[in-house]
């Protein structure tokens, strides 16, 4: 029928990883009632600082009519601030707003309880092989093009790493 070698499928591997990493992260979201789309609002945020909607709509591989609704209940509850570009006024700058900070420790407490999880059993030096492993894997798919870096030196390809 359907033939194909999954159990040797480094992206099968890497795919399911990461969607038992978004249903444990959930778990630890839901009790403080922010979604997964929000945290990962919240995240780029962290990582790069004050993104555009477009900017952010397409790190967090979505369409932005969709990240608009996201946009609008975290405006609601005073987590993000939504303001024109002084250069641009069509588009949209959108940065956490002081509000968010509580929330976020939560969030970022939930993140590191999953990333413990994550990681139970493995050594230190264990990790570090993972990390780069990964990090080899990224940079070999993204091409002759350099990772994007943010502002502080991080790379940018995926809010996973924080959790």
């Amino acid at each position: 029928m359907l033939d194909y070698d999954f159990d040797r499928s480094v992206a099968y591997w890497v795919v399911m990883t990461a969607h038992a990493f978004e249903r444990a992260l959930n778990d630890e979201l839901a009790p403080h009632g922010i979604t997964y789309r929000q945290w990962q609002v919240l995240a780029w945020l962290a990582l790069e600082g004050e993104l555009s909607q477009v900017q952010l709509a397409e790190r967090m591989r979505i369409e932005p009519p969709t990240l608009v609704g996201i946009l609008d209940r975290m405006e609601r509850a005073k987590w993000v601030l939504r303001r024109s570009c002084p250069v641009d006024r069509r588009r949209k700058l959108i940065s956490p707003a002081p509000q968010a900070k509580p929330i976020w420790s939560k969030v970022v407490a939930g993140a590191r309880r999953v990333r413990a999880r994550a990681t139970s059993g493995l050594s230190a030096a264990e990790t570090r092989r993972l990390k780069n492993t990964l990090e080899k894997i990224r940079a070999n798919l993204a091409g002759p093009a350099a990772p994007i870096a943010s502002r502080n030196g991080r790379h940018a390809h995926s809010v996973a790493k924080s959790s």
